[in-house]
């Protein structure tokens, strides 16, 4: 049996810090995960990236490869972009890949693959009228937005509490892809 391959993709907000234990949810659930971050995500993990290796057996990547290297990472069956800032969600729909993880999303909506993103954002970035035009735009592409009821509902600024960020609804939304006959 092959194990399908989960990209966890992860922006740079203060649920990051957990991303170990999702890691080790997401492999309970049969995944082989891959971890991508946001340079800025990278930095604040910059101690704990050798461990992250270890513990996905992959590199942890945040930026391109050069030219004509190869891919290090299996192709995904899914990905997960979770925790997804105001930057992050915006760029991706506006179609804006400086970042090496957006341009991966970008084209993978195009792929065709499974995608969930949930955001975290602060109530006022999401009252930003760019931010739910993103939504819609993500949405209407095909991608699993998981905000509001199910999902994630923003705080006000400064009162967000990174423990409660709904991480397994953003599991469960791409868990329809580990079906066994999919991967016989």
């Amino acid at each position: 049996m092959i194990t399908p391959t989960l990209y966890l993709f992860s922006s740079a907000a203060t649920p990051v810090f957990d991303v170990a234990r999702v890691i080790e949810e997401a492999q309970a659930d049969g995944w082989d995960v891959c971890l991508g971050l946001t340079p800025t995500a990278a930095g604040w993990l910059a101690g704990s990236l050798d461990g992250l290796a270890a513990l996905t057996g992959h590199l942890v990547r945040w930026d391109h490869r050069l030219p004509g290297q190869s891919d290090p990472w299996p192709e995904p069956d899914a990905v997960v972009v979770a925790p997804a800032t105001f930057n992050t969600i915006n760029q991706w729909a506006l179609g804006i890949t400086d970042k090496w993880l957006v341009g991966v999303v970008a084209e993978g909506i195009g792929k065709g693959i499974p995608m969930a993103a949930m955001p975290c954002v602060n109530r006022a970035l999401a009252a930003h009228p760019q931010f739910e035009r993103s939504i819609d735009t993500l949405r209407a592409a095909g991608v699993r937005i998981l905000y509001g009821e199910g999902g994630f509902v923003p705080d006000e600024p400064g009162q967000g509490d990174p423990t409660t960020y709904p991480w397994r609804a953003a599991l469960d939304a791409v868990a329809d892809v580990l079906r066994p006959e999919s991967f016989a």
